[in-house]
């Protein structure tokens, strides 16, 4: 598999991160994530801990490369669902720790990926977007029942209100699972949790993909600080791992 992986973590304006990232790469299969630990709620950061802990040690168990990649990023999501909901199991609702999500698998020169939550990914090519995950969030649901445009949804008062997430309620979440997207070389995968996309545009993300000559440890630098910058002195923790597609070795 021959990629650019980078990886990249700031706590921006506040007092902790909680934001979690992991990549992992096996027998010509690669798992990248991300996670955010909702800041509203108490143990976050634990939260987005164990999320990661079990996306790694499922990822470890399993024979690569995936049978069904579909069936194990729903799986793998699920346990760290009950593995967080198992945290707060003493404590009020409102109280439990919770965290969004976005785990994507690259295998046979094509990516396969979940969320939950706000924490996005986006398939780029060639200066564009070509594909991202929907928010689930209030300003994603009234984007799509018509009741404001897009160009709204960045100042709307119920911008942070997230509609799902890990943790919290037993019942599971909705985990959106894509079926196969295939990479050309040049693609890239960008994960990131909100503290990165709210700071910047679409337009700036899928700019990465102009700047060939620079490595994504200096893209993703540069990506995150600028999203720092623009959110200060309220910036959100933020986080993202990435990787280019080269080729198939």
């Amino acid at each position: 598999m021959n990629i650019d992986l980078a990886e990249l973590s700031l706590i921006g304006d506040r007092k902790e991160n909680q934001d979690r990232v992991v990549t992992v790469q096996a027998n010509g299969c690669l798992l990248i994530a991300v996670v955010d630990g909702m800041g509203g709620h108490s143990q976050g950061a634990t939260a987005a801990q164990a999320t990661i802990a079990t996306l790694r040690s499922s990822f470890a168990a399993a024979r690569k490369p995936l049978l069904d990649p579909q069936g194990f990023l729903t799986m793998a999501l699920s346990l760290a669902h009950d593995e967080v909901v198992a945290l707060g199991a003493d404590l009020p609702l409102d109280q439990r720790p919770r965290a969004t999500g976005a785990a994507c698998l690259v295998q046979d020169q094509g990516a396969y990926w979940a969320h939950v939550g706000d924490s996005r990914i986006y398939q780029l090519r060639s200066g564009a977007v070509l594909e991202r995950t929907r928010d689930h969030s209030h300003v994603e649901l009234l984007l799509r029942e018509g009741v404001i445009e897009e160009g709204q949804m960045s100042n709307h008062p119920l911008r942070n209100l997230v509609e799902c997430c890990l943790g919290g309620d037993t019942p599971l979440p909705d985990i959106c699972v894509t079926a196969l997207r295939r990479l050309l070389p040049g693609d890239t995968l960008l994960l990131c949790t909100d503290g990165l996309w709210s700071g910047v545009s679409d337009e700036q993300i899928a700019e990465v993909t102009t700047d060939a000559g620079a490595t994504m440890d200096a893209v993703l630098e540069r990506l995150g600080h600028a999203a720092v910058k623009a959110s200060a002195p309220h910036s959100d923790n933020t986080s993202a791992c990435a990787i280019r597609w080269l080729d198939q070795d």
